[in-house]
């Protein structure tokens, strides 16, 4: 059965308007369009519209979402990454709900909570600062490199750090899933990663990509941060990456 553009809004509320801009730019299009010009919605849509609607509660762009929902056609696979990245915004809400209730049981009881406990929760620059010192520190004692002390782009990094848990998730899956190293799903994965990269500012090409995976496969730090994701994934992203840049070339 066939819903109307106006009984997709009821069901969902998602504005009439909102639909017509999603049909506008191509990221959700109609079942059908009648004679009259009106829009008619199906299961498929409907479904492709509660994805839109997850992206949009983790604070995913249009045009993010869009590539998204191009590079996982498998709804299973992508409810599951959805859920992820969910769980990740709960347990942070969590906390914030922690500090917000330790933060009025203190006014009621006149014992104001210490500074170091006033902002436990959010993403701001000196959170991200300090979940960045561990490896800062590890660059400079090893290799003399220092990171570079720019002020931090908060929203940017928390869309990038998204994007990278969204991409080694599908590297994963690939290598749970047993699936070859050089196979065209895999291709796509690290071509949409790297022109989400490219497109914030890295510039990072295909050779660039493949030497990187390398140096994590020599380094000690970066090495037990990928084997401890998955046993093996420091060892098939490379094997990824290079199959990818040799295809590139």
């Amino acid at each position: 059965m066939l819903l109307t553009v106006k009984e997709v809004s009821e069901l969902s509320k998602v504005t009439v308007k909102t639909l017509h801009h999603y049909h506008k730019i191509g990221l959700l299009e109609p079942a059908e369009i009648t004679e009259a010009g009106y829009r008619l919605y199906g299961a498929k849509e409907l479904e492709r519209l509660q994805a839109i609607l997850f992206y949009r509660e983790l604070d995913f762009s249009l045009d993010q979402i869009g590539r998204l929902l191009e590079r996982e056609p498998d709804r299973a696979a992508m409810l599951e990454e959805q859920e992820a990245l969910l769980e990740q915004r709960r347990l942070r809400l969590e906390r914030i709900m922690d500090t917000l209730r330790k933060t009025k049981a203190g006014l009621k009881l006149g014992d104001p909570l210490p500074k170091e406990e006033l902002f436990v929760g959010f993403e701001t620059e000196d959170e991200w600062r300090e979940a960045l010192r561990e490896q800062s520190e590890y660059l400079k004692e090893r290799y003399g490199a220092e990171l570079e002390a720019e002020p931090v782009d908060v929203p940017e990094m928390n869309e990038q750090a998204a994007e990278a848990a969204a991409f080694m998730k599908d590297m994963t899956t690939c290598l749970r899933g047993k699936v070859k190293h050089n196979d065209p799903r895999v291709h796509q994965f690290i071509r949409d990663h790297l022109a989400f990269m490219n497109a914030h500012g890295h510039r990072i090409a295909a050779g660039d990509f493949a030497a990187q995976t390398a140096f994590f496969l020599q380094d000690e730090f970066h090495l037990h941060m990928l084997e401890g994701q998955q046993t093996g994934l420091a060892y098939y992203l490379n094997a990824a990456a290079a199959a990818y840049a040799e295809a590139e070339s």
